[in-house]
């Protein structure tokens, strides 16, 4: 990696796709005079404005918070999810990451279930089926409690939101080689199934979510674990064993 302060010249490979029935192609692109100190998203902000200068279409890529919580900035980067720093998005990847006249290829998710909707942008939605699937917690809380009011056991709490800390960006699914949604989905059951409000619904909820996964089309899990390795948030493989069992009870259950 340069050194931190010198400006770099960085040459682009990016995927350009009018639309989902376009073939789509790369595009070579060249940066001079890069700031090491720009994030991934600030340089193509550049390059945008270059083209935008020069009259041509600008590179459409999702973004929206750039501080590494909302999970739109889903990019892969010289073959993998969010660039080469591990536990960071891609607004979080800074320039400072590359070398001077280095060649990066930047392409948008691959999957059946992430079509691409231009360039770098894919359709997420999928995601959101997923969870809309998992229905609602019915359990009626009355007012908020007082603080520790609620008996949970303290290992529970800290599982519960370190699963919670999944943004939903889709990195799991574009490393992994099923194109498997098992480490997002078993996230979002264990937030719920850790905790005592999300027992209710906890058979219907790992049944539903489980079977919305497979109609989307993601593929099922062979333990490559590479989900886990490109995860920004560093969610554990364990979430996808707990949402097994939470799967089998629900049938072994139902009637």
């Amino acid at each position: 990696m340069s050194d931190n302060g010198q400006n770099i010249t960085v040459h682009l490979k990016i995927w350009r796709q009018k639309n989902r029935k376009d073939d789509g192609r790369f595009e070579d692109y060249t940066l001079n005079d890069v700031s090491q100190d720009m994030s991934f998203l600030e340089m193509l902000d550049v390059l945008n404005n270059k083209l935008v200068r020069d009259g041509k279409d600008p590179v459409a890529f999702d973004h929206d918070c750039r501080e590494g919580i909302c999970g739109m900035c889903s990019l892969m980067i010289n073959g993998q999810a969010h660039g080469p720093m591990r536990a960071t998005t891609t607004c979080q990847l800074h320039m400072r990451s590359f070398n001077d006249n280095e060649t990066i290829v930047i392409e948008p998710w691959r999957a059946q279930a992430f079509p691409v909707i231009k360039d770098l942008m894919t359709d997420r939605s999928s995601f959101d089926k997923i969870i809309s699937s998992g229905g609602f917690v019915s359990v009626n809380v009355g007012n908020a409690q007082d603080a520790n009011t609620l008996p949970i056991k303290k290992e529970n709490a800290d599982l519960a939101m370190d699963a919670a800390a999944c943004i939903g960006c889709g990195a799991c699914v574009a490393s992994c080689p099923n194109a498997s949604a098992m480490l997002f989905a078993s996230a979002k059951i264990s937030q719920l199934a850790l905790l005592p409000q999300g027992q209710v619904e906890a058979k219907e909820r790992a049944a539903e979510m489980v079977k919305t996964m497979d109609e989307e089309g993601f593929g099922n899990c062979t333990n490559h674990a590479e989900c886990e390795a490109s995860c920004p948030k560093e969610i554990n493989l364990s979430n996808i064993a707990r949402m097994n069992r939470e799967f089998f009870k629900s049938k072994l259950t139902s009637k």
